[in-house]
């Protein structure tokens, strides 16, 4: 798949997000106006990470398979097999959820 080799460079981040809701709990089903923008995503692909001022690679804060927060604007916006990811930078993403143990 077109997915297994687009490798991130750098600090960068592709995520694919969660389907919005369109029905609520009770089954009402929603207009698309009022579906909100999905701030879930689940991260697809990491880059190695940037190089800090002494040329030594930060790690990533999130790996392959992670649930993360992202803010509301920003991300660049990929079509890959007809499916749309978007592109962040590891510092941009706002949180990630932990497995519940």
């Amino acid at each position: 798949s077109v997915l297994r080799r687009f490798k991130p460079l750098l600090d960068r981040v592709l995520v694919e997000r969660f389907a919005p809701e369109v029905k609520t709990k009770g089954g009402i089903m929603l207009p698309e106006k009022s579906v909100g923008k999905v701030l879930d995503a689940k991260v697809v692909a990491i880059g190695p990470g940037a190089k800090n001022l002494e040329g030594k690679v930060v790690p990533m804060s999130v790996n392959v398979g992670d649930r993360v927060l992202l803010p509301e604007y920003g991300g660049t916006k990929i079509t890959l097999d007809e499916k749309d990811y978007h592109l962040f930078r590891d510092g941009d993403i706002l949180a990630k959820y932990e497995a519940e143990s």
